[in-house]
């Protein structure tokens, strides 16, 4: 290749001795194709070739891509939204100290549903993402709890969990009585089963409430005692709710409150009697006006009675006072004083009495601390003044003792915080 063809002498001779050819021989001859001419023709046909693959390639890419495209949304049509409650379906110990919560994946929470086998309910609220929602107060201990949570377009999902239930519990005790009727000096007061070491945490799951409203606050005498007043006495006609929320607060360490309930209480006309020990004279006022004046007879110089404010905590119709339960010995052991009124704790009455002669009365202060009425045994005189004195009283009406030469009475030792100052009654407070 490259190298010019020099024909020999035979083809020399041979090509001399040929006839030359005509015109149109030489033009229906086919043409003769140099080497560098057919590999000029051959090189063309691949590139043709390669071209043609190249397209071919391109439309497989792009039929790969879109199968890969088709996959992906495929993918995704095949997710389903995925929920998740806590605490976990089955569950059956289940802590009562935090919120139940809900969560789905893939989706989201169209409504979610939380019942107890006691009826109850448990309201909770979703996130800005619809995607979480938390129960706004914790489940009640030993309960079973049923969870509906749907997402959007999807299934409902069940779950169902109990709650474990507490080691120790507390109760509180309260005064007055559910559905009673007190007078305007009675506080509502609770008493614990169990000393209350986080205060704050059992104050704040109490609520007092009035009807006319006034503002009522709490006070703590003790570990064990609670009490709720107005600033002054409740208004004559006044009703009174008190609502437990103790369920399952931690009172103190590992101990728990039982009661979720609500009660109502009511307060009656407005009777404050006046007793001075001065003039042996106690006088009852029934809403402002003069009701009666009675004769009494206080205590002696040895046995002074307290003074202060102080409210009928209990009624007797006839009742035993015996000495050795005040610290007084054997002095005394009546099995039938009549118409007992207690004003104190420490065993402070106003009661009828009527083994002292009349005399007495309206002249001497001769008790062991009480204070005395003029009165008949069997208690059912109702000409007398202990007969009459209690037939007009109520529990939680206010007795006031004054000039008895004796100190103010413990506002503790009683229903008795009317003693306290309201500065120095709401710094009893832990809220």
């Amino acid at each position: 290749m490259g190298v010019s063809h020099i024909p020999n002498r035979s083809e020399q001779q041979s090509s001399n001795r040929s006839e030359p050819q005509s015109q149109s021989q030489s033009q229906s001859q086919s043409p003769k194709w140099s080497r560098r001419g057919i590999l000029a023709v051959l090189g063309a046909v691949p590139a043709v070739a390669l071209t043609g693959c190249s397209s071919g390639a391109a439309d497989a890419s792009e039929g790969t891509a879109a199968q890969a495209s088709a996959s992906t949304k495929a993918k995704a049509a095949a997710k389903r939204p995925v929920i998740s409650v806590t605490p976990a379906d089955g569950t059956k110990k289940a802590s009562f100290g935090s919120p139940v919560e809900v969560q789905v994946t893939d989706g989201t929470l169209a409504s979610v549903k939380v019942t107890g086998n006691d009826g109850s309910t448990l309201a909770g609220s979703l996130d800005d993402a619809r995607t979480t929602w938390t129960s706004k107060a914790n489940p009640y201990s030993g309960t079973k709890y049923t969870v509906t949570a749907q997402a959007e377009g999807a299934d409902a999902t069940t779950a169902v969990f109990t709650t474990k239930s507490p080691g120790e519990t507390f109760v509180g005790y309260f005064t007055p009585e559910a559905n009673s009727t007190s007078g305007v000096g009675m506080p509502v007061s609770i008493n614990f089963t169990h000393a209350v070491s986080d205060r704050a945490a059992v104050q704040k799951a109490i609520t007092v409430t009035a009807e006319p409203a006034v503002e009522i606050v709490g006070h703590w005498f003790s570990d064990t005692r609670l009490d709720f007043r107005p600033e002054t006495y409740w208004a004559a006609g006044t009703t009174i709710t008190l609502g437990l929320r103790l369920k399952d607060v931690e009172g103190t360490d590992g101990v728990y409150g039982t009661q979720s309930k609500d009660v109502t209480f009511h307060i009656g006309r407005e009777q404050i009697s006046t007793v001075d020990l001065s003039a042996e004279q106690m006088t009852v006022k029934r809403d402002g006006a003069t009701l009666a004046t009675y004769p009494v007879s206080g205590g002696d110089s040895d046995h002074t009675t307290w003074s202060g404010i102080m409210v009928i905590s209990e009624r007797f119709k006839q009742t035993r006072m015996e000495s050795s339960t005040v610290g007084l010995g054997d002095e005394y052991d009546i099995s039938d004083v009549p118409h007992a009124q207690r004003l104190t704790t420490s065993g402070t009455f106003v009661h009828g009495n009527y083994w002292a002669s009349t005399s007495v009365f309206g002249s001497q202060n001769t008790s062991h601390g009480c204070i005395g009425l003029h009165d008949a045994k069997g208690a059912s005189d109702s000409s007398v003044a202990g007969y009459k004195f209690y037939a007009s009283s109520m529990l939680g009406d206010v007795v006031i003792v004054k000039n008895s030469g004796e100190k103010t009475v413990e506002p503790s030792n009683g229903l008795n915080g009317w003693n306290l100052s309201w500065a120095d009654w709401k710094a009893g407070s832990a809220v």
